[in-house]
């Protein structure tokens, strides 16, 4: 899962980057407003954090941009401001949430988490797909109760592949998402993360559910 964390404050920016990459997500950042736009314009995100007072330009003018371009990135404000007039105008702007400083990393960790199940998964921490079970919490993969271990890229591959069941991804968009940024060149790496991760689901007693879509990528899908 991917994270851009927009704040200005260099030693909160790097604790909350140090703790998010310990919880395996991919983390990039920025610390000005037109940074943070070249950022969002560029890339997508499973969750963005979002500081309001930014050098350059507010941060609800971002959420303005998001809303605007119909992005579906989530959104978790964290802002010294508590008033309620800022939750208000950020929740009605696309805001997924609200956290105000001081915060204890694991309670934002604990809401990014809450709003990448409703975005992705429709509020879930238990996806079903077929024959397979994912425990996002636990993050335990098992097909007909057979467990399947992954590795920590096997296993975000495959939930980048679950999230986008049935539709065709490009080995681009797969390299950009599990890395973190774009990657030109050969890309036959990605080739040996998706062929180990269908052998092993293969292995448990699944379906062959990676399909190659020659000169065009990949599709996770029963057909």
């Amino acid at each position: 899962m991917k994270i851009l964390i927009v704040e200005d404050e260099k030693e909160l920016s790097e604790s909350i980057y140090t703790y998010l990459s310990s919880q395996d997500y991919i983390c990039e950042t920025a610390t000005d407003y037109a940074a943070a736009v070249d950022k969002i314009e560029f890339s997508e995100y499973d969750c963005i954090l979002l500081d309001i007072n930014l050098p350059g330009g507010n941060g609800l003018k971002i959420l303005e941009l998001l809303k605007a371009d119909k992005k579906t990135d989530g959104v978790l404000i964290i802002s010294a401001k508590n008033s309620l007039d800022d939750k208000i105008k950020g929740l009605n702007l696309g805001a997924d949430d609200y956290l105000s400083k001081p915060f204890h990393l694991s309670e934002m960790n604990a809401r990014i988490a809450a709003i990448i199940r409703r975005k992705k998964f429709e509020g879930n921490s238990i996806i079903q797909f077929h024959q397979l079970n994912i425990d996002t919490l636990s993050k335990i993969v098992t097909i007909k109760n057979n467990p399947v271990e992954l590795t920590r890229k096997e296993y975000e591959l495959l939930l980048y592949f679950v999230s986008n069941k049935n539709r065709i991804i490009s080995k681009e968009a797969i390299a950009e998402h599990l890395w973190g940024y774009d990657m030109t060149g050969n890309l036959d790496f990605i080739y040996t993360h998706i062929k180990n991760l269908r052998k092993k689901l293969m292995d448990a007693g699944g379906a062959d559910y990676v399909k190659s879509i020659y000169g065009m990528g990949y599709k996770f899908t029963l057909q």
